[in-house]
């Protein structure tokens, strides 16, 4: 009869990156002010696609990041206050933009839910392997595009075939290098705090 102990996990279930820090509101209003900081700072990070509305930006990177190490609810507050303040007038949008009224409006709510999605499936384990990282990386952007190219159709006239080639296509060799940065960053970061599964 075997009496080898099972192996011990040093992962705990429904932990993000987040909640290794010191458990407190403030840190809550810390991270989720952070977060839209963050995703507004990305944003400026810009490089103009020809013949879209759209240009390339860091702010769809900052987004998956907040919520993947956020988790779900922080992630989306932390967006949701993004979203809200650069609708009020604080010039944070990519290419230092505000308001709502502009064609690219609709990958900001695509990121909004975005961040709640990849934060909800980061409390699964989703953002600890590469592999993982990737797959969650994947489905945000296309979260984002899901709700970005549809609404870039409508505010512009374009069918939606023209959004699929200047708000979806243009975009996707960026997508690939942000996901492979994400999926080197994440696993290391819980490498590094030593808490991989």
């Amino acid at each position: 009869m075997s009496t080898a102990a099972a192996p011990v996990r040093t992962l705990r279930t429904g932990t993000v990156l987040a909640d290794l820090l010191p458990a407190s509101r403030v840190r809550d209003v810390a991270l989720v002010g952070g977060g839209a900081a963050l995703t507004g700072l990305a944003a400026q990070l810009t490089v103009p696609v020809p013949g879209s509305p759209v240009p390339v930006s860091g702010q769809t990177f900052a987004a998956l990041l907040v919520g993947t190490a956020l988790g779900a609810r922080r992630g989306f507050l932390s967006l949701a206050l993004y979203a809200v303040v650069g609708m009020a007038g604080v010039p944070w949008f990519a290419e230092a933009s505000s308001g709502y009224a502009m064609p690219s409006f609709g990958y900001i709510l695509g990121m909004l839910l975005a961040a709640t999605v990849v934060g909800a499936l980061a409390r699964r384990g989703a953002d600890r392997s590469v592999l993982r990282t990737a797959g969650t990386m994947v489905l945000g952007s296309a979260i984002i595009y899901a709700v970005g190219v549809p609404y870039l159709a409508l505010a512009t006239g374009m069918s939606l075939g023209q959004a699929v080639a200047a708000g979806l296509t243009p975009f996707l060799i960026g997508d690939a290098l942000k996901a492979a940065l994400a999926m080197g960053a994440l696993p290391a970061a819980w490498k590094l705090v030593g808490r991989k599964g």
